[in-house]
């Protein structure tokens, strides 16, 4: 799968003429899967909004979330029947786990809504797409990869942190263990995805190095809604607020890195991984905001704010340049 900017024919789809219908239908048909990194970046913005009491605001990001979530399950499915050989092809890249990922944010945002029933059957969803994708994309591994390579435990910690809600919202015990199992295994697959990623991509990558940072963010969120969890009391509590709040400084540094090597060579040109810049931001605002909460840090809510609107204005950016890029499309 082609991870460059947005690509499509001139032409119309299915031999049709190329009106407006039919330009924008072929832009969204040749969106990649890494496009499925904007419902993560809507869904964790919704979340966050919703964490500080802004419920419409939340809202209306979570209808933008569904919608694209729909639209790219749809052209998802119609890959996987109509052109198969398309499907395979990406489907063993790491940016195909964005549907996992992308599931289990927008699932999370619903359970917070009190829509059980819904999140449970896009838990489901989720695991079934982790089962089939996650052997295919780490058994096409390769070396000096760019940052999407760390959706593998992105996409895990997602199923984690999804599990670990549902744990709460259902007071199902169980589903507290399923969130560990998933967070430990995240954790190890973090590991050989940074020994595969490129650090040139730090200075050079045109977004998704973040998610060397986002990956660190959302295990953090996970291991908040672990810490909150009644299953784990005493030693277990403590070990999992202290591994909590590690992640999060990691996540922390990789932020302050990142930010500083985006600030020494701009690169202010959209591209559809720019989302995967906006995911880690609002990850690690909702991740901060989680464990002040979960371990008792109130000290931690202002940073969080801070970089929830710093993340929402990034969003707001990212927004326009996606509608101008279906624009051009059009013309």
């Amino acid at each position: 799968m082609s991870q460059g900017s947005i690509t499509g024919r001139g032409d119309g789809v299915g031999g049709r003429p190329a009106g407006r219908e039919g330009h924008l239908v072929a832009w969204w048909a040749g969106l990649p899967p890494a496009a499925g990194s904007a419902v993560m970046a809507t869904g964790i913005i919704s979340v966050g909004l919703h964490l500080l009491g802004h419920e419409t605001l939340s809202r209306a990001a979570l209808a933008l979330a569904g919608a694209a979530w729909l639209g790219l399950a749809a052209d998802f499915a119609a890959r996987l029947l109509f052109r198969r050989s398309r499907w395979e092809a990406e489907a063993d890249t790491p940016p195909a786990l964005t549907a996992v990922a992308a599931t289990c944010v927008l699932g999370t945002r619903i359970a917070l809504l009190g829509r059980q029933p819904l999140a449970v059957a896009l838990l489901v969803i989720a695991a079934v797409l982790w089962l089939v994708l996650l052997p295919a994309v780490v058994r096409h591994w390769g070396r000096r990869m760019p940052g999407a390579v760390f959706l593998v435990c992105v996409a895990t910690q997602g199923i984690a942190v999804l599990s670990g809600t549902l744990a709460v919202t259902l007071a199902k015990g169980w589903l507290s263990g399923v969130a560990l199992a998933f967070f430990c295994l995240g954790l190890v697959l973090y590991a050989p995805a940074f020994a595969r990623f490129d650090l040139g991509n730090v200075r050079t990558g045109a977004g998704d190095q973040w998610v060397a940072g986002g990956a660190m963010a959302i295990s953090a969120l996970a291991g908040a809604k672990l810490v909150a969890a009644p299953l784990f009391t005493g030693a277990w509590h403590d070990a999992l607020r202290a591994v909590t709040l590690i992640l999060l400084a990691l996540d922390l540094a990789w932020y302050l890195v990142l930010s500083v090597a985006e600030l020494r060579r701009p690169r202010p040109r959209y591209d559809v991984r720019r989302w995967a810049t906006v995911f880690p931001m609002g990850m690690t605002a909702v991740a901060t905001l989680s464990v002040a909460t979960a371990a008792d840090l109130s000290w931690l809510e202002p940073p969080g704010r801070v970089l929830l609107w710093v993340a929402v204005a990034v969003w707001l950016c990212v927004f326009v340049g996606t509608v101008r890029s279906a624009v051009r499309r059009e013309r």
